[in-house]
């Protein structure tokens, strides 16, 4: 694959991402990491969402040791990682609710351990995720400056933050936001009525777009919105000789979003990657959107 500026003002990056998510329950972690990274730079995609907390605390840890084994070095790869939401888990017994936490103590931790975890000195990209409706965002974005001029991390980003949420962390940055990680698919298109798609592109951004196959229902779903769109994706299929999970990704694409793969499936990855091989048409592309929307 060929690597694309995210935007103006950030890093080059594969035009899918890999990202660790969806990992809580991935049994024999460490093989299927291993397996998982390797099929990615194979496929070309050499960029890796992770967060603090996925993989019940263990995603990066398991990444840095293959970082260390050598199984790449650390220029092939872009690194994203994120903090801001907390949950009640083993790890962390301190926290008794779900809550948001963009403190600088907090961020400056985050950030400190998943270098030491990731065994690296730097992030490529580093997000919030969502906005702490109590924080102090002098604060919040004094402590993501002084990392960036640091070197810690390398660009700032943001997830799940409305327009509003985007615009007003901004408002308070001397440095620019390179991304936002929103969910985006063909059965979750609220981004493009609600602001955030075109915001991000007002801002000369591209979206990273997460479930970019709705977490399996555009293949398997049972309700309605996913049988239709499902049957108007094999209808496409045929056109375009290709399987209905890279269409629907192809899709995205066509809209400037980078796709965050989160499946460990293997051909669910390979059907992900092939999507860069179509040039959906402008009116395939509003048949999708309209069968998705119509049962919204």
């Amino acid at each position: 694959m060929q690597k694309i500026y995210m935007g103006d003002a950030g890093p080059k990056v594969s035009p899918a991402v890999y990202g660790f998510y969806r990992w809580d329950q991935v049994n024999d972690a460490a093989l299927v990491m291993k397996r998982t990274v390797q099929l990615c730079l194979d496929l070309g995609i050499n960029t890796f969402e992770h967060g603090d907390g996925y993989g019940n605390y263990k995603c990066e840890e398991l990444f840095g040791n293959l970082l260390q084994d050598g199984a790449f070095k650390r220029e092939d790869v872009v690194l994203f990682s994120k903090c801001g939401l907390r949950v009640p888990h083993p790890e962390n017994p301190d926290i008794r609710v779900k809550h948001y936490d963009t403190s600088a103590a907090h961020i400056t931790k985050s950030v400190e351990t998943s270098l030491k975890k990731l065994r690296t000195d730097y992030l490529d990209i580093f997000l919030l995720d969502k906005l702490d409706a109590i924080s102090n965002l002098e604060e919040t974005a004094l402590t993501l400056e002084k990392l960036k001029d640091s070197g810690k991390i390398k660009s700032i980003g943001v997830a799940n933050f409305s327009v509003f949420q985007h615009q007003l962390l901004a408002s308070y940055l001397t440095k620019p936001i390179v991304t936002n990680h929103i969910e985006l698919n063909l059965l979750s298109t609220q981004a493009l009525d609600n602001g955030q798609i075109d915001y991000i592109k007002q801002r000369y951004m591209r979206p990273l777009a997460y479930a970019p196959l709705a977490e399996g229902r555009i293949a398997t779903g049972t309700d309605q919105q996913a049988v239709k769109v499902r049957k108007a994706l094999e209808k496409l299929a045929e056109k375009y000789n290709a399987d209905i999970e890279s269409l629907a990704v192809a899709w995205l694409v066509k809209l400037g979003a980078l796709p965050l793969i989160g499946t460990t499936n293997e051909q669910r990855i390979r059907n992900a990657a092939r999507a860069f091989d179509i040039e959906l048409d402008h009116q395939d592309w509003y048949e999708l959107y309209n069968e998705s929307v119509e049962n919204q």
